[in-house]
């Protein structure tokens, strides 16, 4: 494969943040159709979309740093590298961080909660296929071996590829990353199918919980160990423990709302309808503003 897609000069253009690049565009051009499904403000989601990423970012990156700052005083260097790790870990804080942030903006601006969870889902769905393609490219989070049998295994011969992800070379192994981007984009698709049919909010979001958390689980079967730290004696490791957290807090989110009332489901599409008007009408008086000047 190709850890890295091309040379510009002495600038290498590594494959995997190109790919989860395109991967993160796509997504926030999606979030903009899925506000307007969900009738949300689209500036206000593509502000909580890029905040959150920004967050993911630079929480990954500052953890990174927290858990090596006694090597990187030693080889001041290495932290030019630290963009090329990846590890459950570290996306686990990335996520922490950005979720954190995307929940500090939307209470700022009174965002409804669950509708925005609705409305990022099948983006966030579509950004994880593209970042399992960027794996997939740079050998990072490689599968098991697979032996001589298998027509689609992949075998990496870039010494990158084992210099950045520890990847070995000149083995068969399963394509495991094509396998979760293929369950990420069959679900992002399902989820916007879905979207436009909600019985009720958080249906979408609990859906996302449950199908991210099943492919993620599942996927683990083929993915090699390293890095992965083995849990309840190696019966699982710690991205299927999370995968199972997820399920599970799937199961409490469509539980918890089937029994809301329909009182509280009307008033919510109250609360939609006013916000949608008061967008509409601020753009109205926009436009109407830049005519008469």
């Amino acid at each position: 494969m190709h850890p890295v897609l091309f040379h510009a000069g002495v600038i290498s253009i590594p494959s995997y943040g190109a790919v989860a690049a395109l991967g993160v565009v796509l997504a926030l051009l999606l979030a903009q159709h899925t506000a307007r499904i969900m009738r949300l403000n689209p500036n206000h989601l593509w502000n909580l979309c890029v905040i959150g990423l920004f967050a993911a970012m630079v929480g990954s990156r500052l953890f990174l740093l927290a858990m090596n700052w006694r090597l990187l005083l030693r080889h001041p260097s290495w932290i030019l590298m630290l963009a090329m790790i990846h590890h459950p870990l570290v996306g686990a804080a990335g996520a922490v961080a950005g979720v954190a942030c995307a929940w500090i903006y939307a209470r700022w601006e009174k965002l409804p909660l669950i509708p925005v969870a609705d409305a990022v889902a099948a983006p966030l769905a579509l950004g994880l296929a593209f970042e399992q393609l960027g794996e997939l490219l740079s050998g990072s989070g490689y599968g098991l071996a697979a032996g001589t049998g298998l027509p689609w295994a992949v075998t990496y011969t870039d010494p990158l590829a084992a210099q950045w992800s520890g990847t070995p070379l000149g083995v068969p192994l399963h394509p495991v990353q094509a396998y979760a981007a293929l369950a990420f984009l069959l679900l992002a698709i399902l989820l916007l199918a879905v979207l436009r049919r909600l019985k009720q909010r958080g249906d979408a979001a609990g859906l996302w919980l449950m199908g991210t958390g099943a492919a993620a689980y599942l996927t683990e079967l083929w993915r090699d160990r390293a890095g992965r730290e083995p849990v309840f004696g190696g019966i699982l490791d710690g991205p299927q423990v999370a995968a199972i957290v997820l399920v599970l807090a799937s199961a409490l989110l469509l539980r918890e709302h089937r029994r809301r009332s329909p009182r509280a489901e009307a008033s919510w599409e109250n609360d939609l309808s006013a916000e949608a008007q008061a967008a509409g009408g601020s753009i109205h008086k926009r436009e109407t503003c830049e005519r008469e000047t």
